[in-house]
């Protein structure tokens, strides 16, 4: 693996398309989804019952998935992408017109849950075949900061249109989510597929073959408890607020300062990774992003609250790069587009299962009991990861 630096090669203008895709399709999901829970504390919906909406975000995508990736493999990332983008921009237009009601909000989070899959498939896929075995680390790295920086725009842009409200105007910021996904349609047109997609032999193609691969089911395990977590934190965190009286500026501050850290994490994992070695990274940083998570709804000041929020997303951020590169490095030529779309399945199957668990086990305690089971998740993939055997030289792209 390679120290931290900026990628140079003839792949670069691929590289930044793809960057730039990534800024603009996490900009709008990270601005949609909040403004979705909003919008279903207007309409009364019970706080146990917001778990849906996260839910709803993974449940389909869980079918597709698996097909995104053969279909990356067989005819390009490219155009998984651009069917993700169309999708993405339905679910727009849903929130636009028909978002006032309960069952909608659901609908519009499945179809936005379906075509960031398939986003998020045909971009990873392209990373790993376009990139240089060497480079990978930095690569995910720098890959998964443009996408961190759409994670904190989309807070961000929710502050200031509803700045200062108890609750935000959720159909005017839908109507901002519609034009960001227009956009990401254009800049989606000028991605190419990669030279190196093809079809691996059938029977390495097969889950079961797959899931054979020393370490990954552990590592898909650790994956999806992470970004159940991230995703139960977006969700959970306008509750809290609404629970302890903070404005939508307070909320939206926190999950933004929660996805600069983040950001930041990803920047560095090339390097961090270098130094301490994908485990040991990895069990530190989700192990104090469980703590963190658990801390978060404790009644203490506001600025205690964002230092947790910040270890909480500089933990979070670590792991999905690392996992990434990894992934990318065992898988063979011809099912990484498969191999990535495993790993989704398994982030989407816990994004299904963790936050409906949690959100009916804690129902009778708030989004503080939601937020600390959460933690105590991550504590316990911490020790999962304790175990995963990911410090070999392979591993670390040497």
């Amino acid at each position: 693996m390679t120290s931290a630096a900026t990628p140079t090669g003839p792949w670069l203008r691929q590289f930044a398309v793809l960057c730039v895709h990534a800024l603009l399709f996490q900009a709008a999901t990270f601005l949609a989804r909040p403004t979705a829970s909003y919008r279903a504390i207007e309409l009364d919906v019970p706080t146990a019952l917001l778990g849906l909406l996260v839910a709803s975000f993974a449940f389909v995508p869980l079918l597709v998935a698996m097909p995104a990736g053969d279909l990356a493999d067989r005819y390009g990332e490219s155009r998984v992408m651009l069917t993700g983008t169309l999708v993405i921009a339905g679910a727009m237009t849903l929130f636009v017109v028909a978002g006032d009601t309960f069952g909608m909000l659901l609908l519009g989070t499945l179809l936005l849950g379906t075509g960031h899959l398939m986003c998020a498939v045909g971009q990873h896929a392209m990373v790993a075949n376009l990139v240089p075995s060497g480079r990978l680390d930095d690569a995910f790295g720098y890959y998964t900061f443009a996408g961190s920086v759409g994670q904190a725009a989309g807070p961000a842009l929710l502050g200031l249109i509803g700045s200062g409200a108890a609750l935000p105007p959720s159909h005017d910021v839908f109507v901002v989510c519609l034009g960001i996904s227009i956009v990401l349609v254009v800049v989606t047109t000028l991605a190419r597929r990669t030279t190196q997609t093809g079809v691996a032999p059938r029977a390495d193609r097969t889950v079961a073959a797959l899931l054979r691969t020393p370490g990954l089911p552990r590592a898909l395990v650790v994956s999806s408890v992470v970004l159940a977590a991230m995703d139960i934190t977006l969700v959970y965190l306008p509750a809290l607020g609404a629970e302890h009286g903070l404005s939508v500026g307070a909320v939206s501050g926190l999950l933004t300062a929660r996805a600069v850290a983040t950001m930041v994490a990803r920047l560095f994992t090339g390097a961090l990774t270098a130094r301490l070695g994908r485990r040991l990274l990895m069990v530190l940083s989700i192990g104090a992003s469980g703590v963190a998570t658990a801390l978060v709804p404790l009644p203490v000041p506001l600025a205690l609250t964002g230092v947790a929020i910040v270890v909480m997303g500089f933990g979070l951020g670590v792991c999905q790069p690392a996992t990434l590169a990894w992934l990318a490095e065992i898988a063979p030529v011809g099912a990484r587009g498969r191999v990535m779309s495993l790993r989704l399945v398994g982030n989407r199957f816990g994004q299904v299962v963790l936050p409906t668990g949690i959100g009916l086990v804690a129902a009778g305690l708030g989004a503080a009991g939601v937020l600390g089971l959460t933690g105590a998740s991550l504590v316990a993939a911490a020790g999962i990861a304790r175990s995963a055997p990911l410090d070999s030289a392979g591993d670390l792209g040497g």
